[in-house]
């Protein structure tokens, strides 16, 4: 299983502080060119490995980091995401996962890891005697899976809230400049 970070910002890189504490090798991509890219990846960890969007497109998992009105331009990166898992770590005001979804034809998407602050993302998140919780929801249930086994490896304690219209709801913004209420919410879960 290979993995990419689409997006190289603050959250996209809270994502590759991520990887890099497990050593995990991430591929990060954004529209500036890798060599940009390569003195904050080298920061990061060795692990994190600044690459073209043409390169990180071809990862297994692919988090998706972009300012959310750019989703639709990376989309046509590729014209069918068959096989691709997408992580929808954007917040767009208003619009369901499923919109995101649509985009990406052929692609499984997991809404994830977007209710965290940035700066708390790109912490430990094994604290007080436990791992901080990150949210996962799909409209497929079996893309959720991987997605989790990825978190629990990464450090976190992934909580799966159902569908996008369900569960992803209450961790989405909202048509009236209102955020879920699970938003910014920096829970943990206790080891038994």
């Amino acid at each position: 299983m290979n993995y990419a970070i689409i997006g190289f910002g603050t959250v996209g890189q809270a994502l590759a502080r991520a990887f890099a504490r497990q050593n995990i090798e991430v591929a990060v991509a954004s529209r500036r060119p890798p060599e940009a890219l390569a003195p904050q990846a080298k920061a990061i960890g060795p692990t994190v490995v600044p690459t073209t969007l043409q390169e990180a497109i071809q990862a297994d998992i692919i988090f998706l980091a972009v300012p959310f009105e750019q989703h639709r331009e990376v989309a046509r990166s590729l014209a069918n995401w068959q096989g691709k898992t997408i992580v929808d770590a954007m917040n767009g005001f208003g619009v369901s996962s499923a919109v995101v979804a649509k985009a990406f034809p052929g692609a499984r998407l997991v809404k994830g890891f977007n209710h965290l602050a940035a700066r708390t993302l790109a912490t430990d998140p094994r604290v007080q005697g436990g791992r901080r919780v990150v949210f996962l929801s799909s409209d497929d249930e079996g893309a959720a899976a991987p997605v989790a086994a990825l978190a629990e490896q990464l450090g976190f304690a992934p909580v799966h809230l159902g569908k996008f219209e369900e569960g992803g709801a209450l961790v989405q913004a909202r048509a009236d400049k209102s955020w879920g209420p699970l938003i910014f919410q920096d829970l943990f879960k206790q080891e038994a």
